[in-house]
């Protein structure tokens, strides 16, 4: 069975087709996400209509940024990165287009399911798993399931409060949370207070030598580390993966994986911490597992 995939993004759009867990074709087109959800879907129906020129496909799963209502397929809240996404309906909209059933999933979400399906989740029954970039995403899986909450709204890691003192959610309702400090966008943050040429992930690994970045990065990872606490403390997975671009750096998981052993009982130190395998991949793939499982008809 051929599926089309979407991996919807605050700046791009990747796309492919996927067939028994294989992705071929694979396409990356611009958001434009600040024109608005109703031209972000518009787009969507541009590139699968391309596609459909080429692929006779049975199913459309979408992996989107946004929380996700995934019954309905529609969107419960996105922020203003996607004006206009809110309420979205997006099954609903591309089935009526294209004819074919449609799953629609948040994109950390997708994520997880595509490491649990085909990367660096499988045969683990309980885990979570985490994306660091621009803010800190996350999903639960329990029994070998998703566990989506009570609205679909589970796995809000980069919402745990890891700095009271610095709590105004009358003005940031992230304030003193953990997205604000063991994000990639907190690290560079911290970054260019000492150099402002920091001004990515790449750039502030490249330079790890220099004591002073070096202390910048041991700092970050300690923030990590206090998230991680608690979700381990909390949820006793049997493993934590790891994803997001950063991760991607040398020994980065193991010098978490070091500190978080300083700062859980060891009754829990069992838990493994892996590296997510998939890339940017992981989403697509993890959207097609959705549709080919169960789509809204």
């Amino acid at each position: 069975m051929k599926i089309m995939v979407l991996d919807i993004g605050g700046t791009a759009i990747k796309a492919g087709i996927c067939t028994a867990g294989q992705l071929e074709d694979i396409r990356e087109f611009p958001t434009e996400a600040s024109l608005g959800g109703e031209h972000v879907m518009k787009r969507a129906g541009e590139i699968i209509a391309d596609y459909r020129e080429k692929y006779a496909f049975e199913r459309i799963g979408v992996s989107t940024a946004g929380q996700v209502d995934p019954v309905k397929g529609s969107i419960i809240y996105a922020n203003q990165n996607i004006p206009g996404y809110t309420g979205m309906q997006v099954a609903g909209i591309l089935r009526e287009r294209f004819q074919v059933p449609v799953a629609v999933e948040n994109d950390v979400n997708a994520a997880a399911v595509g490491e649990a399906v085909f990367g660096a989740g499988r045969g683990q029954q309980e885990f979570v798993c985490l994306t660091y970039g621009t803010g800190v995403g996350g999903a639960v899986f329990t029994g070998g399931h998703l566990y989506r909450g009570s609205s679909c709204s589970a796995g809000e890691f980069g919402a745990i409060i890891v700095h009271p003192e610095e709590r105004n959610p009358r003005e940031d309702m992230f304030s003193g949370c953990y997205e604000k400090y063991a994000s990639v966008t907190a690290l560079v943050a911290r970054a260019k207070k000492v150099d402002g040429t920091l001004t990515d992930g790449r750039k502030i690994f490249a330079c790890m030598d220099e004591p002073a970045v070096k202390a910048v990065i041991d700092a970050w990872i300690l923030e990590i580390v206090y998230g991680l606490t608690t979700i381990v403390h909390t949820l006793n997975p049997s493993c934590i993966i790891l994803g997001g671009g950063v991760m991607e750096q040398p020994c980065l998981t193991e010098q978490i994986k070091l500190k978080l052993n300083e700062h859980i009982m060891p009754s829990f130190a069992h838990v493994k911490l892996r590296k997510a395998e998939l890339g940017n991949r992981a989403g697509m793939l993890g959207a097609a597992a959705a549709a080919a499982e169960k789509c809204v008809e």
